[in-house]
């Protein structure tokens, strides 16, 4: 993120800036409801409904927001970093945070090859570079939640209500939601895959979420789950707040994916990686529309550090210091700042942020079993 820098907080340069770390209870408890809707709504690329939300937050102290993962290989730096800054913003405004680790949906798609002993490896990784890259877990606002261990505890709760909503769609409605695990309806799915969405749906409602926090890519399923409320005459409806999705790093990938090793960065990728991940990076110079040089720097180094340096010689402009994205996209667009001066600094900011995370995986027994098992394992589309 080898000549230019990245700046960052004075002490600790790996340390997320404060507006990234949660807040104290008593701080929460100074925030305006206009101030925490701020905040939550900032995350959102998109927001169903914001007079809703604000409705929420003016009548509940601490909303549950949910977001569930398939573990299904190493974790890219949309789901690691991404993820902290979100969550500890939504904590920072009072949220309770349910992290769904979604072993048994994993395994209904088919991910490392159905094998759900592997597939649970991956989620207690997934849940140790959380830990490592700086989610705020103190106080018992974040909470994991394996989904297998979840189910098998309250069947009598779950199963209904997926039953239910199976029942009140059509097959078209549902197969129309396959994008959230990645397929196509064109695809040909299993009838484990048909299942997938009506216990996605369920999940909503058995996790008691106020607010949906995940991609725009599994925006479909709840759009059902807000459909689902209109058919039972339920009053208050899901909130959906869909974050942006990162694309991939070489031109027209329009996502990051696990089975392209060079479309994404990797939470526990040395700093040799990153450099030559963002050295071949598409980065077209005056253009920041389908940058994706520009959007992580967008969506992970100006929230994480709220500014950025560039080092260059006297003859390229000298160093510069950008306090927002804006800015730095305003010379971008110029020509004032190229992409030969702006990568070098992207990818130092870049191992900068995961030099922690490289650190727990190096140094802790535990960790660093379970990075190498993961990557034994064969990723499966």
């Amino acid at each position: 993120m080898e000549n230019s820098n990245a700046s960052s907080n004075a002490g600790d340069e790996n340390a997320p800036a404060e507006s990234v770390q949660s807040l104290s209870i008593s701080e929460q408890n100074q925030l305006s409801v206009r101030e925490r809707f701020e905040i939550i709504r900032s995350i959102g690329e998109e927001c169903i409904q914001e007079d809703e939300l604000e409705r929420l937050l003016a009548n509940k102290p601490h909303p549950i927001c949910y977001d569930g993962f398939e573990p299904s290989g190493r974790m890219h730096i949309a789901q690691g970093v991404m993820k902290v800054i979100n969550v500890n913003k939504l904590t920072s405004a009072g949220c309770k945070a349910k992290i769904w680790i979604a072993d048994w949906f994993a395994q209904l798609n088919k991910k490392m090859g159905g094998d759900l002993k592997k597939i649970q490896v991956v989620g207690q990784y997934f849940i140790e570079i959380w830990k490592a890259a700086g989610m705020n877990i103190e106080g018992g606002q974040v909470e994991f939640l394996w989904s297998s261990e979840e189910i098998n505890k309250r069947a009598h709760e779950y199963w209904p209500l997926v039953m239910d909503i199976g029942i009140r769609n059509n097959l078209p409605r549902i197969l129309r939601c396959c994008q959230i695990m990645g397929r196509s309806d064109q695809d040909e799915l299993s009838a484990s895959q048909i299942f997938y969405p009506c216990m996605q749906c369920a999940d909503i409602f058995f996790l008691k979420a106020d607010i949906c926090q995940l991609g725009m890519d599994q925006r479909k399923v709840n759009m059902l789950a807000r459909e689902y409320c209109d058919d039972i005459k339920r009053k208050n409806k899901p909130i959906i707040l869909s974050h942006h999705m990162l694309p991939g790093l070489q031109e027209g990938q329009e996502k990051m994916s696990k089975s392209d090793p060079s479309s994404s960065i990797y939470m526990e990728d040395e700093e040799a990686d990153v450099n030559v991940k963002i050295k071949k990076a598409f980065c077209p110079p005056k253009i920041v529309e389908k940058n994706p040089c520009l959007e992580y720097m967008k969506y992970i180094v100006f929230p994480w550090f709220n500014e950025f340096t560039v080092e260059r010689k006297p003859e390229n402009g000298g160093a510069k210091t950008f306090k927002t994205f804006e800015d730095l996209a305003a010379d971008y667009v110029s020509g004032e700042l190229h992409p030969a001066d702006l990568k070098p600094a992207l990818a130092k900011a870049i191992n900068q942020i995961l030099q922690p995370v490289r650190d727990h995986f190096n140094n802790d027994p535990k960790a660093k079993e379970l990075v190498k098992r993961v990557r034994s394992f064969k990723t499966t589309k």
